[in-house]
């Protein structure tokens, strides 16, 4: 019997080797032999599971008001913006058509609402004109008539109050450079906005020459 606590294929941690011979580390699951990993199969969709029987139309029904309530606590949504989340996730017509109308009915879908919201937010804090804010909505998926209704909220009065504002910030920001180059970017910036050429430049003039700027020329580009 020897006196050797190890044996001669072993060494404690001083020796540096460890029990035995060392062995190659297990490969994870789904690792082939050589210890790549296997592609992950793509996750079914619930139009799949429901066509191959794995959940109910009840059940589908149920996670898409799930996913739903989810969205909108985040944030308000049109009616044609849920319908493209949804699709997106997988959700087939026949669930999401019953449901939106459900939502519709109890109000927790409202285009008409929605649309007020958009109007009123993006021409008092972002300052957008009508024409902007139409590109929006459409964009949103809000209808004709809807969006119509909402945009007289601001009227062409509240659009020249609020280039006027912008125009002055605007020019504000340019002094020391050339006149043209201020008014071609005062304009530019409040034509993004969607304000027509004629409010841009009355404004932009109307801020120039509260600064002491001749203007006088500028009126011909209105």
């Amino acid at each position: 019997m020897t006196d050797e606590p190890f044996g001669p294929d072993e060494q404690d941690d001083r020796g540096g080797r460890g029990v035995g011979k060392r062995r190659g580390r297990p490969g994870r699951r789904g690792d082939d032999e050589r210890g790549h990993r296997a592609p992950r199969a793509p996750r079914r969709t619930v139009a799949e599971k429901l066509e191959a029987g794995e959940i109910s139309a009840d059940e589908a029904a149920e996670l898409a008001r799930e996913t739903v309530l989810r969205i909108l606590t985040a944030a308000p949504k049109s009616r044609h913006e849920l319908e493209q989340s949804l699709a997106r996730k997988g959700y087939p017509e026949q669930v999401v058509g019953p449901l939106l109308d459900r939502f519709d009915e109890v109000g927790l879908v409202d285009d008409t609402g929605y649309a007020h919201l958009i109007v009123r937010t993006r021409h008092a804090e972002r300052g957008l004109a009508r024409r902007a804010i139409a590109v929006e909505l459409r964009r949103r998926g809000i209808d004709d008539d809807t969006a119509a209704e909402a945009l007289e909220q601001v009227e062409p009065e509240d659009e020249r109050v609020t280039a006027e504002a912008l125009a002055r910030r605007l020019v504000a920001r340019t002094r020391g450079l050339d006149r043209d180059v201020r008014v071609r970017r005062a304009a530019a910036a409040l034509a993004r906005k969607g304000y027509g050429a004629g409010v841009a430049f009355a404004a932009v003039r109307e801020a120039l020459a509260a600064e002491g700027e001749d203007t006088e020329d500028l009126a011909d580009l209105e």
